[in-house]
């Protein structure tokens, strides 16, 4: 089991977001998956959704900041979108192909996960087995995102990777990690061609 370390990249130059950064890191041990977000910035700049007293599946957690990942299976077009707000609010959605299908994952009741702020950095650390949709031996392909909003109401897009002219992040060429059952990460080589139909 290898934890491998990521840095997101803001879309365009543009950002307003010149002096923060958000990195973290990704672990796959069979079909447990654990992820971690720092953001460094000054979090008084930003919209930060206060911790709810009852953490809940919520929709639409992307309209202010939030921390995203996309979990694929190699060779297939169906993936998971998971959503986690800095209120410990949450949802999963299921896709069978690209922006299409779009239900709400059942299998998950509750979504657990840690939040911890400071006035210069936010962690959020999940661990979630996705043993009921994912076998041990599938290949695993995942994208990590994130939307941080400002209090100016600017919005910035944060990814691994900006495949597109404009920020999308079920763009299927930004599902860039390959995650093996005991293994990290490794860079997969462009799925446009695999899906162009």
């Amino acid at each position: 089991m290898n934890e491998q370390s990521f840095s997101l990249q803001p879309f365009a130059s543009t950002s307003p977001l010149t002096d923060c950064e958000i990195v973290g890191s990704i672990t796959r041990h069979h079909q447990t998956l654990t992820i971690s977000y720092e953001l460094h910035c000054q979090l008084t700049e930003l919209v930060i959704p206060t911790s709810a007293s009852k953490p809940a599946r919520k929709d639409g957690l992307w309209q202010e900041t939030c921390f995203e990942f996309f979990v694929g299976v190699k060779d297939s077009p169906q993936y998971w979108e998971f959503n986690l707000s800095p209120a410990a609010d949450w949802n999963i959605y299921r896709f069978a192909a690209y922006r299409q299908g779009m239900e709400e994952e059942k299998v998950f009741i509750s979504l657990p996960f840690s939040v911890e702020q400071q006035s210069d950095m936010l962690r959020l650390t999940l661990e979630v087995d996705l043993a009921q949709f994912v076998s041990a031996n599938q290949i695993l392909e995942v994208a990590i995102s994130a939307v941080v909003k400002l209090k100016e109401g600017e919005v910035s897009y944060w990814a691994l990777t900006h495949p597109d002219s404009k920020p999308d992040f079920h763009h299927r060429d930004s599902f860039i990690l390959e995650l093996t059952k005991n293994m990290g990460f490794k860079p997969r080589p462009s799925l446009r061609q695999r899906y162009a139909n």
